[in-house]
């Protein structure tokens, strides 16, 4: 059993997280800062079973007060999702990299070497790609003319031939192109150099599109799964960017917090190990529209054709490593899922 202080444990990842830690029996800890962009009401019911802490990352104090007695610190406090614009920039490198530094250097300062780290699969940027002439390529960012004008597919940047999506796995080139990418591809820089220096252990966890019951509702901080179910429920047709053919992985949230209690005892090892905490099984954008929509009873999805700068086309990675090394497979096949997600409740 460890003692295990989860930060964003009161958050729509972090609470099931606390909820699968303590089922296996360890004493949790849950550090929230509440933050607006995740938390529309103060109010928050504590994980049974688990402590709460209303604090946030980035205040020293309320770390180190928190990390007392902890064995290990699970990280899943952050900002999500594309947000509004660059207006967010500042919020999101606070919450997420700063944060990040403050908790390390008060780790440090408590003795607490285990991490683990609620990454992202937005560090990769755009996933692989093979050219028929070039092999292994990887494209350049999409030009807004060509989006524009409907081409969202990329192109080999040698011969501008059609290239064919595969996928990606860990030792991949890292491009994050958004904002949200850049600053969940510090806190692995921010956490790798803190584990070299003081001789600490980290795995980061890439996790791709989550979805499940208690995603936050009508926000751009959340992912796309929670957008259009908050669409459907309003009666309106759910709006699909571009041609809805944007290739990603579905995961459910349940299988993530099971990552999470699978890859604990791995934290143990020092140094850095990252791994895709994915299902597996690539679903489109447009294809998760229309099953969600009809799992609820409708409206149609419509495709607009509109797109978004720092959006990739196609990210889907092999789950392979975190199958062979921490013994995590997804359980939740996506089709029952959104069964499951059609009916339940969101966030307020």
């Amino acid at each position: 059993m460890s003692r295990v202080l989860v930060t964003g444990g009161a958050g729509f990842i972090g609470s099931q997280v606390c909820a699968a830690l303590v089922a296996e029996g360890h004493q949790v800890l849950a550090f929230d800062a509440l933050h607006p962009a995740a938390h529309r009401s103060p109010r928050v019911a504590p994980v049974p079973g688990a402590a709460l802490r209303i604090g946030d990352v980035r205040d020293a104090t309320a770390v180190r007060a928190a990390l007392r007695s902890i064995d290990v610190v699970v990280h899943q406090a952050a900002m999500v999702g594309m947000g509004v614009d660059l207006a967010d920039l500042p919020e999101y490198t606070g919450c997420n990299d700063l944060g990040t530094a403050v908790l390390l250097a008060e780790m440090a300062r408590a003795g607490v070497a285990r991490l683990l780290l609620a990454s992202s699969m937005v560090v990769y940027g755009e996933g692989a790609y093979t050219c028929a002439g070039h092999g292994t390529v990887r494209p350049e960012p999409r030009a807004a003319a060509d989006l524009a004008a409907g081409r969202f597919e990329p192109t080999c940047p040698g011969c501008q031939r059609p290239l064919v999506p595969g996928l990606v796995d860990e030792d991949a080139r890292l491009e994050p192109r958004s904002v949200y990418a850049a600053t969940k591809l510090s806190q692995e820089h921010l956490s790798a150099a803190w584990a070299r220096q003081c001789g600490g252990a980290v795995v980061a966890l890439r996790y791709h599109n989550v979805y499940g019951p208690g995603m936050p509702r009508d926000t751009p901080y959340s992912g796309v799964a929670a957008i259009f179910r908050s669409a459907l429920a309003a009666g309106r047709p759910p709006q699909v960017f571009e041609d809805g053919g944007q290739r990603r992985d579905f995961v459910h949230v349940l299988d993530v917090a099971r990552a999470n209690v699978a890859a604990l005892d791995a934290t143990g090892v020092p140094g850095f190990w990252a791994y895709n905490i994915a299902s597996g099984a690539p679903t489109t954008i447009g294809e998760l529209a229309a099953a969600l929509a009809t799992a609820f009873g409708g409206p149609v999805p419509v495709v607009t054709g509109e797109f978004r700068a720092g959006d990739v086309r196609h990210i889907v990675a092999s789950p392979r490593r975190a199958v062979a090394e921490l013994g995590f497979r997804a359980g939740v096949d996506l089709a029952s899922g959104l069964a499951e997600f059609a009916d339940a409740p969101l966030r307020p």
